[in-house]
């Protein structure tokens, strides 16, 4: 085996695995070492093939899939610029041929002489493993089931040529790595370092879940389509009374467009002093990037909001044409004022100045949806929609009387009261 001689596709995730199955390649006839602790490391090598098998929900052959997985999430030079311009030619092109051939090694070995020396049981049900279920899996299950078909085409592919072209197709339909593989991710801190960590169980929820609202919906449609789509948009705020859907519509916005290319990133108030690491990270990838601020609002001691303003417009580094940012709220005016602002000269000169600039925040965002709660009618509309959607048995006069009831003691009028009162429903059926 020549991994060693691997220039691009090199310091890969679970790269660990790949070396130990190779040493087991190379030396398993070797009688320097103890056979026991061979047969050992292969079982470990087997068991965590099952693992990752299990945990990205991948079937097939596990060997294949493994190493399909590789590929696909390797982001390195040349996986990131076919990703953005597609096939590239120049002395790169040449480099990754080599990579590849290595690759099409690891594709074709035969383990039956190395199970037949160790005296190990056969792995055959490995070969064609079938998946446990289809819940709760890293990766969305056309992004599943894509992986698994490429790595039968990569086994079969007769040359090199033919190897590149089937995964660079992929590079262009999915992208690379965990931006290209996922469609939602949040902020951690690894040490002294700003880290995107991708979001694996996302709510499949739709727009049409969203019973009214038909303006605000088509708002944020226009602007995220325009986005998506290379045009001018902008950054938008979605506001207005709690439990009116503003997070939802966000949600369902990604499910509508991850396939045009869009991803979101979830960014909490206290991690905006790390607005600039995360662009950084991202402004070059080959897609559409909405920071969504969930519940964004601020008091008067809080100063974070300025990092934000800075992003928006104001800092000398223009915001890269791939980033916009969402953000909910239940307040109009996101900074909260005081009546100490206006009226108290003593405390400062220019008061004027100080309501202009928590002012400032709100008219950053080019696009404000309103999200109104429902009147008493429009409510029973949405419950009974929602009876009607999720199949629950009851009259619709006694569905009302309850709905009423409910809502008086949870929350008051919202879609969200609505949507709990469905689901106890259901709970009861």
């Amino acid at each position: 085996m020549r991994n060693k001689e691997l220039m691009l596709y090199r310091n890969m995730e679970h790269e660990e695995l790949l070396r130990n199955m190779i040493f087991l390649m190379e030396n398993y006839e070797n009688t320097y070492y103890n056979k026991e602790d061979l047969k050992s490391l292969f079982f470990e090598c087997i068991h965590r093939l099952l693992e990752l098998s299990v945990k990205y929900g991948l079937s097939g052959n596990l060997w294949h899939t493994f190493l399909t997985y590789l590929l696909v999430n390797s982001e390195n030079v040349y996986t990131t610029a076919c990703e953005i311009v597609g096939e590239i030619q120049g002395s790169i092109n040449h480099i990754a041929k080599q990579d590849f051939l290595v690759f099409q090694e690891l594709f074709s070995y035969d383990f039956l002489p190395m199970m037949q020396t160790l005296e190990v049981p056969s792995f055959e049900s490995l070969l064609e493993y079938q998946e446990i279920d289809g819940k709760n899996k890293v990766f969305q299950t056309r992004v599943r089931e894509r992986i698994c078909t490429l790595s039968r085409e990569l086994k079969e592919a007769e040359t090199t040529e033919v190897f590149k072209e089937r995964l660079m197709k992929f590079y262009q339909e999915f992208g690379v790595g965990k931006f290209g593989l996922h469609k939602a991710f949040r902020i951690e801190h690894s040490k002294s370092e700003v880290e995107i960590v991708p979001i694996t169980n996302i709510a499949a929820v739709s727009l049409d879940d969203l019973v009214g609202y038909e303006l605000a919906k088509k708002k944020l449609i226009e602007n995220t389509e325009a986005f998506v789509e290379g045009k001018k948009a902008n950054n938008c705020l979605l506001y207005g009374d709690a439990g009116t859907g503003k997070s939802t519509s966000v949600k369902a916005i990604l499910n509508q467009y991850y396939e045009k290319g869009l991803r979101v990133i979830e960014v909490y108030k206290h991690q905006f002093q790390d607005l600039h690491s995360i662009i950084s990270q991202i402004k070059n990838r080959n897609y559409k990037f909405i920071l969504y601020m969930d519940d964004l609002s601020f008091e008067e001691f809080e100063i974070e909001y300025k990092y934000l303003k800075a992003v928006i417009e104001g800092g000398l580094e223009k915001k890269p044409d791939n980033i916009l940012i969402y953000a909910t709220s239940n307040r109009r005016h996101l900074i909260k004022e005081t009546f100490k602002d206006k009226e108290d000269r003593d405390e400062e000169l220019h008061t004027n100045d100080t309501v202009q600039e928590k002012l400032s925040l709100v008219a950053r965002f080019g696009v404000t949806i309103y999200f109104g709660a429902p009147m008493k009618k429009e409510f029973q509309k949405i419950v009974l929609e929602l009876a009607k959607r999720q199949g629950v048995l009851m009259e619709e006069e006694q569905l009302l009387l309850k709905a009423n009831q409910w809502e008086l003691s949870h929350g008051g009028l919202s879609g969200r009261t609505a949507q709990q009162f469905i689901d106890y429903l259901l709970g009861q059926q």
